[in-house]
């Protein structure tokens, strides 16, 4: 089969290599997916940098996290799965840019009914991760003000309806004029192009000084810093990605001090549904950069699909997808992704 392999590190059209490899046999908790598209993520701009400490398998490895498609084949216990037309996740969070997929049954979704392969290809990540950010880990409420980063992205643009559909005010960031004509299109209330305007001193301004109840933040380093500067007492830090660049994430920037005197929350959130009977056992065995893993549990996700799933049949989110890309120019989809030229979720197709 083909798959799209990072075989040295360097910029995606130097490290992305499209080569035929043998489909894997799932195992337990794993089922094989034959796919029909999956998804680009900007971490995997960074896996081919080799800075992506989160995800970062021995080279060669085949890049890529999303898909959809069908399943052909299953481990032990999952034979159910078997026929079935869903939308996951590659197994370790990698391996989705290939002809078949070995994928996690712990993050495994029926198709949503009504939705084409690409939309739903657009579907589960952005809007799974955003509601498990402002819901679950950000008790956002009606009548809050949220303040996105990234508002145009995948995962960004997927928060700003999930916080509108709560009866939230939202201001977004965006990095152009053009995006920030997709985000008021959203509905966002205001809309700041941080290329021009300090989103900080603008988003005081609109909250009469009073600050934000919550901030959802997919850039980190310096942009996490001067949200800091507009939460409100007892508001929400939402740390759900290092768009900014890895490195920056592993300088220590927040002190006791500062959220002492801020009486603000940081809150970090992540997408990697768990069985709950495992949790505890991988949770300080992880081999990623970190003192402890906490994923969420299987248990959430059924009620978050459940919820989304509600909303996307009453109209009020829908999966925005930016561009449809050829299987074959993957490394120059994602150097667009880095030069920040997208938006919405550029899908990559069989």
């Amino acid at each position: 089969m083909r798959a799209w392999q990072v075989v040295r590190h360097g910029s995606p059209s130097e490290a992305l290599e499209l080569r035929d490899v043998e489909p894997a046999t799932p195992g337990p908790g794993q089922l094989l997916v034959r796919a029909r598209a999956s998804v680009l993520n900007y971490n995997e701009v960074d896996g081919c940098h080799g800075r992506y400490l989160t995800i970062n398998p021995p080279l060669p490895y085949t890049l890529g996290m999303e898909c959809v498609g069908e399943v052909i084949a299953a481990g032990p216990g999952q034979e159910a799965w078997l026929g079935r037309q869903v939308t996951t996740s590659g197994f370790g969070a990698f391996g989705s840019h290939a002809d078949m997929v070995l994928a996690s049954a712990a993050m495994t979704f029926d198709i949503p009914p009504g939705l084409a392969d690409v939309e739903a290809a657009a579907f589960f990540y952005p809007f799974h991760l955003a509601h498990l950010g402002l819901f679950e880990r950000g008790r956002l409420a009606a009548g809050e003000t949220v303040l996105v980063h990234a508002a145009a992205g995948g995962v960004g643009s997927a928060a700003v309806q999930l916080a509108l559909a709560a009866g939230a005010e939202v201001i977004a960031t965006v990095g152009s004029e053009e995006k920030a004509e997709f985000v008021r299109k959203l509905g966002a209330q205001h809309v700041i192009n941080y290329r021009t305007t300090d989103f900080a001193d603008r988003t005081l301004e609109i909250t009469q000084g009073r600050g934000v109840d919550a901030c959802f933040d997919g850039v980190g380093g310096e942009t996490m810093l001067q949200s800091l500067r507009c939460l409100a007492r007892g508001g929400r830090h939402l740390m759900i990605g290092f768009a900014s660049g890895i490195e920056a994430e592993e300088v220590p920037m927040v002190t006791g001090r500062m959220m002492c005197f801020g009486n603000f929350d940081l809150i970090g959130v992540i997408l990697a549904y768990t069985p709950p009977e495992i949790v505890g056992q991988i949770a300080g065995a992880s081999n990623m950069p970190v003192p402890r893993f906490n994923p969420p549990t299987t248990d959430i996700a059924q009620g978050v699909q459940d919820h989304l799933l509600s909303l996307l049949a009453a109209g009020k989110i829908r999966p925005l997808v930016g561009d449809e890309i050829p299987f074959e120019q993957l490394p120059e989809a994602l150097e667009a992704m880095e030069a920040r030229q997208t938006t919405g979720r550029y899908v990559l197709l069989r």
